[in-house]
C-alpha cells in the first residue's frame, strides 16, 4: 500500500509547500505552515457532458439580460438590516467574524428567534456547544420558538441531509472552523477543511435558495482565520467589533454583494442580550465633560447615517528624546500629518510634546471630515483653552493649511441641530448652494488659523496659555 503524501499549508494565506519552512513565502508570517495529508485525486468532472453530448452554453448580450431586484427577508432588527443592505437575500452566504465573547452567537440566536417568531423555519447548527448549552443561552435571552430548530453536529454530510429534510429559510453554522468533511483528511479548522466545507455550504445556498450564516474565528490581528479565499467565496463579510470592557458593539460590512459596505449597526450588550442603539450620537456624547480642554465634537458619516462623536486630545511635554504619538480610533499617520500642519502653518511648537488622541466610545473614524476636529482638539489641549460645548467642527485639512469641503454637509448640520448644538464650524465652500436651518448657527472657515480663531479665540501662535 502506497504511503499517503503530506504537504505543508499556511494557516494565514493558504500557501502550499512540499517541505516545512519557518517563514511563509506568501504572507511573510512565521510558524504558520501546518502539515496536512494530501487528499486522493478525484475523477475529472464532466459537468458539461450529457447523454446527448456536450451541453451547449450560449452567452447573452448584457442589454438582453432581465434585471430583477433581489427579494429580501427582514431580520426585524433594523441595525442588522441596515448593514446587510435591507435584509437577508435568499441563497446568500454570509460570514460573520469577531473576537471570542464579543456576541456573535448571541446576535445570530436573536436573529433566528425573530425570524422563527414570524413563522420562518430556522436551523441553528452548533459545532462548539451542545444543544443544552444553546438552550441555556436561549433561556437567558427569553427565546421560546417552535420554528427554531437546534442541532449539535460537525459532519457536513449529516448537516446536508438535515437541511434537505427540514428545508429551512435560514441556516446558522457556528462555526465554520469546527465542521469537517470526511473526504478531506486534514483536521477541522485547517485550510483544506475550511475551504471545502465553505464550498459545500455555498452549493447548498445557491441551489436551494437558503440563506446561510457562517460564524468565523479571527486571528490575533483581528482578521478572519483560515485562507483568504474564504472571504472571496462568500457573498457578505460582517465584522462584529467592540471592547469586552465596554457594552457597545459595532457591526460593519467589509464586503457585500447585495448592498453598501459603508453602513454600520450599533448594539448594546445587556443581560437580556443585544439591544439596538437607535441614536448612537447621544450615547457617545452623554459622558462628555463641559469646559474640558482638548475636546471637540465632529459629525462623521457612516454610510447614510450621521454619527456625532467626541474626539479627545492630550498634549503634554515629553520626557523622552522622541515625542510619542498615540492614537485610538483614528489613523496614527493622520495625527502626525495634522501636527505637522499646526507647526508649519500656525506656528505651534509641538516637536517636544507627546500627543495622545482618542475617539470616545470605541468608534473608529476614517473619513477626511474629522481632520479639523482633531486639529482643534490638539490646539485646545496645547493651549489649555476649552472649546465651546455647543460647537460641532467639520472639515478636511490640507497640507497648506486650508480647510477643504466635505460631502453631505446638510445632513451633518441637521443632525447637530437635532441634538441641541448651537453652532457648526464648516468649510466656507460648503455654505454654497443650500440654506442652513435657522435653529443653528453655521460658520464657514477657509484656513486652520481662522478655525482656531473662531473656536478658541485669542492668539493662535506662540507658547501654550494656561489661563481658563
Amino acid at each position: 500500500m502506497a504511503k499517503q503524501k503530506t504537504k505543508f499549508v499556511c494557516q494565514e494565506c493558504g500557501y502550499e509547500s512540499t517541505k516545512w519552512m519557518g517563514k511563509c513565502p506568501g504572507c511573510q508570517q512565521w510558524n504558520t505552515l501546518v502539515e496536512e495529508m494530501e487528499a486522493a485525486p478525484k475523477a475529472k468532472r464532466r459537468g458539461f457532458v450529457t447523454s446527448d453530448g456536450p451541453r451547449k452554453v450560449k452567452p447573452e448580450p448584457i442589454t438582453k439580460i432581465e434585471r430583477r431586484e433581489e427579494a429580501r427577508s427582514s431580520t426585524h432588527i433594523d441595525e442588522l438590516n441596515r448593514v446587510l443592505g435591507g435584509g437577508i437575500v435568499p441563497g446568500s452566504l454570509v460570514l460573520v467574524g469577531g473576537d471570542p465573547g464579543i456576541g456573535k452567537s448571541t446576535l445570530l440566536l436573536q436573529v433566528s428567534a425573530m425570524l422563527a417568531s414570524h413563522k420562518k423555519r430556522v436551523l441553528y447548527i452548533s459545532g462548539e456547544e451542545s444543544v443544552r448549552q444553546t438552550k441555556l443561552r436561549a433561556d437567558r435571552l427569553g427565546i421560546e420558538e417552535d420554528e427554531l430548530l437546534v442541532l449539535a453536529e460537525t459532519d457536513v454530510q449529516i448537516i446536508e441531509r438535515v437541511i434537505e429534510e427540514m428545508d429551512p429559510a435560514l441556516v446558522i453554522i457556528d462555526s465554520i472552523q469546527t465542521v469537517h468533511l470526511e473526504d478531506v483528511t486534514s483536521a477541522p479548522g485547517s485550510v483544506s477543511q475550511v475551504r471545502e466545507c465553505t464550498s459545500s455550504f455555498m452549493r447548498i445556498a445557491k441551489t436551494k435558495g437558503i440563506a446561510i450564516f457562517l460564524v468565523g474565528h479571527v486571528t490575533k490581528q483581528g482578521a478572519i482565520a483560515g485562507p483568504r479565499i474564504l472571504e472571496h467565496m462568500v457573498d457578505t463579510v460582517l465584522y462584529f467589533e467592540g471592547e469586552q470592557h465596554h457594552t457597545y458593539r459595532i457591526l460593519r460590512a467589509v464586503k457585500n454583494r447585495f448592498g453598501s459596505t459603508n453602513e454600520i449597526g450599533i448594539f448594546e450588550m445587556k443581560e437580556s442580550g443585544l439591544e439596538e442603539v437607535l441614536n448612537p450620537s447621544e450615547i457617545f456624547l452623554e459622558e462628555r465633560s463641559a469646559g474640558a480642554a482638548g475636546s471637540a465634537v465632529v459629525a462623521s458619516m457612516e454610510g447614510t447615517r450621521t454619527v456625532l462623536v467626541e474626539i479627545q486630545s492630550l498634549i503634554s511635554p515629553t520626557s523622552f528624546g522622541n515625542p510619542r504619538r498615540m492614537a485610538t480610533g483614528v489613523d496614527h499617520n493622520r495625527i502626525s500629518l495634522i501636527m505637522a500642519v499646526l507647526e508649519k502653518r500656525v506656528g505651534m511648537m509641538l516637536q517636544n510634546q507627546d500627543a495622545y488622541i482618542k475617539v470616545a466610545g470605541g468608534v473608529k473614524l476614517d473619513e477626511p471630515s474629522i481632520d479639523l476636529a482633531i486639529t482643534v482638539a490638539i490646539a485646545s489641549s496645547f493651549r489649555d483653552v476649552p472649546t465651546e460645548p455647543g460647537d460641532v467642527i467639520i472639515g478636511e485639512v490640507g497640507l497648506t493649511g486650508e480647510v477643504r469641503r466635505v460631502s453631505r454637509i446638510e445632513q451633518r448640520v441637521q443632525e447637530a441641530a437635532k441634538l441641541g448644538f448651537t453652532r457648526v464650524i464648516v468649510p466656507a465652500k460648503c455654505l454654497e448652494g443650500w440654506e442652513p436651518p435657522s435653529s443653528i448657527q453655521v460658520t464657514g472657515v477657509r484656513t486652520v488659523s481662522e478655525a482656531l480663531e473662531v473656536t478658541l479665540g485669542g492668539k493662535t501662535r506662540g507658547t501654550p496659555s494656561f489661563e481658563l
